[in-house]
């Protein structure tokens, strides 16, 4: 009798694992907390679905789906990179705003709350910025620079990190003194805290205006859809807020 009643147990397992709907999501780097958040919400309230998440640096994960990868929704760090694909054909329906980026300016060692003044110090030896061509804050970062007329003094001192995520490991463990990164990671549970952080003010660089849009794929994901919604209505707008965006 016990064994018969496991089995009725491991096939209600079975139905239910192939029941759940899978969403499966490409996501800029400075996304990773909040959206972890995100998620957990959305599978409590949402127990039929199950979202995989693939974090990386914007046009990193734009030239994956442009090669094939199988990702039913695109969170990007800004509008551009969306709008490429839907250029080439591979999206469906509309780019849509789900939150307003802010730039930090981060270090483990230094006191930046003098603002981007601190660069010109002697003790900053190594500047840490997102690569500009596949990350919108490295490229706000970058603009910033520029604007100020500080990028030609200051380009030798550049390191260039992958994605977002990267260049704010690199000023966690103090690979470089002062970071160019996301708000949003600053505020993480990994950062928060632990070093000195001043919010550059958005007056003084392009809007980092991130957007998303669904991935055509051979059969509509409703759940995707479904999920999109939920991104761009205001059941998370606490996290958004409580990571620093703006919506």
């Amino acid at each position: 009798m016990r064994i018969f009643f496991l089995l009725i147990a491991f096939m209600l397992i079975s139905v239910t694992i192939c029941a759940q709907k899978v969403v499966t999501v490409a996501a800029a780097a400075n996304l990773r907390s909040v959206f972890t958040e995100i998620k957990a919400k959305y599978e409590k309230e949402n127990p039929s679905v199950k979202i995989e998440v693939t974090f990386g640096s914007s046009g990193s994960l734009v030239q994956q789906i442009l090669n094939g990868a199988a990702y039913d929704f695109f969170m990007a760090a800004d509008k551009n990179f969306p709008l490429k694909l839907q250029g080439k054909g591979v999206t469906y329906g509309k780019v849509s705003t789900y939150a307003y980026g802010k730039l930090a300016l981060w270090s483990s060692t230094i006191d930046v709350n003098k603002g981007i003044g601190v660069l010109k110090e002697s003790a900053v030896k190594r500047i840490g910025i997102a690569k500009p061509e596949t990350a919108p804050y490295g490229d706000r970062a970058v603009e910033l620079l520029k604007k100020q007329g500080l990028f030609d003094s200051f380009n030798t001192k550049i390191v260039y990190g992958d994605n977002i995520s990267a260049t704010a490991q690199y000023a966690f463990t103090g690979n470089v003194e002062v970071g160019f990164i996301a708000l949003s990671l600053a505020m993480a549970p990994e950062m928060a805290g632990k070093g000195k952080c001043y919010v550059i003010p958005q007056n003084l660089y392009s809007p980092i205006e991130q957007a998303c849009v669904l991935i055509k794929k051979p059969v509509r994901n409703l759940a995707a859809e479904k999920f999109m919604k939920y991104i761009l209505g205001n059941s998370c707008d606490s996290l958004w807020e409580k990571y620093g965006y703006s919506k």
